[in-house]
């Protein structure tokens, strides 16, 4: 695993690049030091970039977040989300893994994240066990966000009723503020613990890779993933046959040495690098 002292490093040997947001681009509420610059260089050179996040919101919605907090238009080819992966399975109802699911859904999440049910054939009830599947996009407003507790005996209602969860965002936490919370991967997780059944949407399943691509539409040998999650982003790239860059100061900040956190996910990616940053 090669150490990078910046972007500028390998920027040259790839054409295209999959980038995660959340993590490498900003921690929610700012961009990182450096990040729009990378992107503006990337841009000057002529490279491809898709974003692909594990957010559980539409694309659409992510890009106006991102405008949000200071991150120009025009610096990227597309937007894919795991909110987005997830609306298409829904809408659509033609993969096996949601083809069976009823019209109930009951939504585990935070109202910013109630676009997933916009324009989808649901029936949205107020209890667990009065579902046929669960929609789990994370803690929701109302309890704590650093702690799995306050949703157990949710869990345990639909668990007990066999209701299906589908996870919008498979990641276990993210750094928000300079603040670890928990995600819907998170939850997704305890459900299984209890028996329950999870579709999980986004990555690294390479079923999400596949618009990103195309959106690309470049050779694999040709493409760079970047991204701070070894468990998504460095597995995900692991499994479409991509190179990849490991950025070190998100989740895994706190973590041991670079090479004993990446054997431990029995992951070797080719580069790492501090931060997204020329």
């Amino acid at each position: 695993m090669q150490h990078l002292p910046g972007f500028a490093a390998i920027a040259d040997q790839y054409d295209g690049f999959i980038l995660d947001i959340w993590g490498v681009i900003h921690d929610g509420v700012t961009p990182y030091p450096g990040a729009i610059d990378a992107l503006q260089r990337l841009r000057a050179a002529g490279k491809r970039v898709v974003l692909l996040s594990n957010a559980p919101r539409r694309a659409a919605a992510t890009d106006l977040q991102m405008r949000g907090i200071g991150i120009p238009d025009g610096l990227h080819q597309g937007i894919m989300t795991s909110g987005e992966a997830t609306w298409r399975l829904l809408s659509e109802r033609s993969h096996p893994a949601v083809a069976g699911l009823g019209k109930a859904v009951w939504h585990l999440g935070p109202s910013r994240d109630r676009g997933l049910l916009e324009g989808l054939d649901l029936i949205e009830v107020a209890r667990p066990a009065e579902a046929s599947f669960m929609l789990n996009t994370g803690p929701d407003d109302h309890r704590d966000p650093t702690d799995i507790a306050p949703f157990e005996a949710d869990l345990r209602e639909a668990r007990a009723a066999g209701v299906a969860m589908v996870c919008a965002n498979p990641d276990l936490e993210v750094i928000r503020g300079g603040q670890r919370i928990i995600c819907a991967g998170a939850l997704a997780q305890r459900y299984r613990e209890l028996g329950g059944h999870v579709v999980d949407v986004g990555k690294p399943d390479p079923l999400i890779y596949e618009p990103v691509l195309a959106m690309l539409d470049l050779p694999i040998g040709r493409i760079l993933v970047v991204g701070d999650s070894l468990r998504t982003d460095m597995a995900g790239a692991a499994a479409i046959g991509a190179d990849a860059a490991w950025v070190l100061g998100g989740i895994h900040a706190d973590g041991g040495t670079p090479e004993a956190q990446a054997a431990e996910y029995g992951l070797g990616p080719a580069f790492r690098l501090d931060s997204f940053s020329w």
